[in-house]
């Protein structure tokens, strides 16, 4: 079910796309919005992860600083039937984690400095199985092409707003339709358009977390463990936030990296902690 909501909420995405993109030329602005979500989803896909490994100064773990981790991921990804991904560390006290990479074979793990003095080895491990379901399921190129949709469409609402404030959309619309009609229509695309975005992408964020908790208690073999890490994270989360961070970014990792939890469950690009751990619970005895 979780595939087939986020095939949903992906195929309502590039809809109100091109739906932006009518309002704003008609065919000409869609055919602008097909030429920039193409231009904008190989830029994603190529070069996503290396741009957010920047932004958070990772920097490659070595297994001789690092034993534990590298036995970690190395032993879950065999379990898991995946290559041996990269594995980076992100100087902050934010315990957090977070996968990316384009594909498997390309995939790469990072977690915090305070990831790894608060949890313990099974729970970390529940951890970086999370982290593995996002890579077997493809999470990364997924939630990359409705960050870059999204993104996409906030422009063009931005470009919405400008040809309201000069007019409309040109003379073809002031000679075949009511000026007052086609500035609403303006409006009404700026305004709707970048919340409607915002809401479908948060709603795809929170399904592939429910499916990445259900690879990764499998992968681990103990629902139990990553509960536990979840209940520490949010509270670790909640006391060590991250700051001066691009918000965009939320979504990578295992828990919002912010505040912990979200005042708006619908705004949340991560499901509420006490619904994954209630999920998690249930699937004690059933792997």
């Amino acid at each position: 079910m979780n595939y087939v909501k986020t095939f949903v909420l992906l195929l309502a995405l590039t809809i109100l796309f091109l739906v932006v993109g009518q309002v704003l030329g008609g065919q000409q602005g869609m055919a602008v919005a097909f030429i920039m979500a193409v231009v904008m989803n190989f830029v994603s896909y190529w070069f996503s992860h290396k741009i957010i490994l920047m932004i958070y100064r990772a920097r490659p773990a070595e297994e001789s600083d690092y034993p534990q981790l590298h036995r970690i991921v190395r032993n879950l990804t065999q379990v898991a039937g995946l290559p041996m991904p990269k594995i980076y560390i992100i100087p902050t006290q934010t315990p957090n984690a977070f996968a990316t990479g384009r594909n498997p074979e390309n995939a790469v793990v990072a977690c915090t400095e305070g990831i790894l003095r608060l949890l313990n080895e099974k729970e970390l491990a529940g951890v970086i199985g999370h982290e593995l379901g996002h890579v077997k399921n493809r999470d990364i190129l997924i939630s990359s092409i409705a960050a870059t949709v999204a993104g996409a469409i906030m422009m063009l609402a931005n470009m919405a707003r400008w040809a309201a404030m000069f007019g409309g959309r040109g003379d073809r619309d002031r000679e075949n339709s009511n000026p007052y009609v086609g500035l609403a229509a303006l409006l009404a695309t700026a305004i709707l358009a970048p919340l409607a975005a915002m809401l479908i992408q948060a709603a795809i964020s929170r399904s592939r977390e429910y499916a990445a908790d259900a690879s990764g208690a499998k992968t681990c073999g103990d629902p139990l463990a990553l509960a536990s890490a979840l209940r520490k994270l949010e509270a670790g989360v909640t006391v060590h936030p991250l700051s001066q961070s691009p918000t965009a970014t939320a979504h990578l990792f295992i828990v919002h990296p912010f505040s912990g939890k979200s005042m708006l469950n619908i705004f949340s690009t991560h499901p509420p902690t006490e619904d994954r751990i209630d999920r998690l619970e249930k699937m004690v005895g059933r792997i």
